[in-house]
């Protein structure tokens, strides 16, 4: 079976053939000394890969791609989040990385508290990434 080409829409406008080698080098930059394996970020970059595939588009912004990684960083480890989050959305302050900080904390309280409630009880859910601008960082 033959996939179709994916092409990345710079922010410049500039375009570019989609390159999951790319997404392996900046996990592996934000992952570099924490406890996650060659094989942990090439599985991420598949599975970055496999998501972006399935929206079905042929070109995809580069901001898109950012925000496909950061979920599976995440759940990988939540340094190397914090990390490429932190390039990603121009975080230019610790006001930024305490915002986003709380934000994961949020987040993790609402998974447990759906987690523990009651069936029919509704929990409400986090907010979405906070970033400094809506472009980000490429």
């Amino acid at each position: 079976m033959e996939t179709a080409s994916l092409t990345v829409v710079k922010h410049s406008g500039a375009t570019e053939p989609f390159s999951r080698k790319k997404i392996m080098n900046g996990v592996r930059k934000a992952c570099q000394g924490r406890p996650v394996s060659v094989d942990d970020v090439a599985l991420l970059a598949s599975q970055v890969e496999e998501s972006l595939r399935a929206t079905g588009a042929s070109q995809i912004a580069a901001h898109d791609i950012g925000l496909a990684i950061l979920p599976p960083l995440r759940k990988l480890d939540e340094v190397a989040y914090l990390r490429f989050a932190s390039v990603y959305s121009n975080f230019d302050s610790l006001n930024d990385f305490e915002r986003e900080i709380g934000r994961l904390r949020a987040e993790d309280m609402a998974e447990q508290a759906a987690a523990n409630a009651t069936p029919g009880e509704t929990v409400g859910k986090a907010s979405p990434p906070v970033g400094k601008s809506p472009t980000g960082g490429e």
